[in-house]
């Protein structure tokens, strides 16, 4: 696993629980903004989206993109499970997020 990979997969374990974080957000806190793409490939290969809750991370619109071990629908049962609410598909990223130090 890649220094880069570690740390995505480090800075997901710390959404907590009813939180929700974005790609773009992700890739902010790691120093390189414009790698929300790289993000979204080292969640995809995330050998434990459970105990490392990138079911967690939604698109900067509210989205909630899928999920590729779980499948949207599951990561959506996930985030209400946490009392994340979605409303048309969409997570009100003014109430839930939950950005980086």
């Amino acid at each position: 696993m890649s220094e880069f990979q570690a740390r995505v997969l480090e800075l997901v374990s710390k959404i907590p629980k009813g939180k929700v974080t974005t790609y773009k957000e992700l890739a902010r806190a790691l120093g390189s903004p414009r790698a929300c793409r790289a993000v979204g490939n080292v969640l995809a290969r995330n050998p434990r989206p459970i105990e490392i809750p990138c079911y967690r991370v939604v698109k900067s619109d509210g989205k909630i993109g899928g999920c590729r071990k779980l499948g949207s629908k599951r990561k959506a049962e996930l985030l209400v499970e946490e009392g994340v609410e979605i409303e048309g598909g969409k997570v009100n990223l003014k109430k839930y997020i939950f950005k980086f130090g």
